[in-house]
């Protein structure tokens, strides 16, 4: 007879982060702040993404950006030098951010007073989509350059989020990618997940997305 004592796990590995992630959303909430979790591969185009939409919705909304990496403060920089208020942060060698990350960060980052948050995670497609961060909404940028066989790849990432751009649709002439198939397999991860085809360099597709974005941002903050 074996002696061997088994403890059956129940609570979910992630629940004290989940838990942590909803407290983020209650607070975010209360002070009528959307925070959009950003996430992509390496190069994919997140940073100018944000300063294209900021610039086009800058008029109408206050927006702040909290800028992650392992290491450096080039996209932090690159916010601040174009007028856009931002603080970086330094995960220590994570390769995502978590809630309790997030609300270190907040809570040196002045947020009250911001209609929209953008938190830019660690470039890559696996780690920050096993992660709640509290945010209001998750959004994937794909680009064409990477294919678009990503969402056959990565598919939590896909079914985690609500939003997807696919970006630097100006290279299509130059890859080989299929516009239907890539709708067709987010959607078959994400019914309900709104695609937008732009591209960050020359501002196509921009108008369709921000426009979407401030119905989502105006939406929470009436709530």
């Amino acid at each position: 007879m074996s002696n061997v004592r088994t403890i059956e796990v129940n609570q979910s590995i992630f629940a004290a982060n989940d838990h942590l992630a909803d407290d983020i959303r209650g607070r975010l909430r209360e002070n009528h702040t959307f925070l959009m979790n950003v996430m992509a591969s390496p190069g994919a185009g997140k940073s100018s993404v944000l300063l294209r939409t900021i610039d086009m919705l800058k008029d109408r909304l206050k927006i702040g950006v909290m800028e992650a990496d392992i290491d450096a403060t080039v996209d932090a920089e690159k916010m601040l030098a174009a007028g856009v208020r931002s603080i970086q942060i330094h995960t220590g060698g994570e390769c995502a951010m978590n809630a309790s990350m997030t609300k270190q960060a907040l809570d040196e980052f002045r947020t009250d007073d911001l209609d929209l948050l953008f938190l830019e995670n660690i470039g890559n497609l696996v780690c920050p989509a096993e992660e709640d961060v509290g945010s209001s909404m998750n959004m994937e940028i794909l680009s064409i350059p990477e294919g678009d066989d990503k969402p056959l790849k990565y598919p939590l990432m896909f079914q985690v989020t609500q939003v997807v751009l696919i970006n630097k649709i100006d290279t299509r002439d130059y890859f080989n990618f299929d516009d239907k198939a890539v709708v067709e397999r987010i959607h078959r991860l994400n019914p309900d997940s709104k695609i937008f085809f732009v591209s960050a360099k020359t501002g196509e597709g921009f108008e369709a997305w921000t426009k979407w974005l401030l119905e989502q941002v105006e939406t929470w903050n009436e709530n």
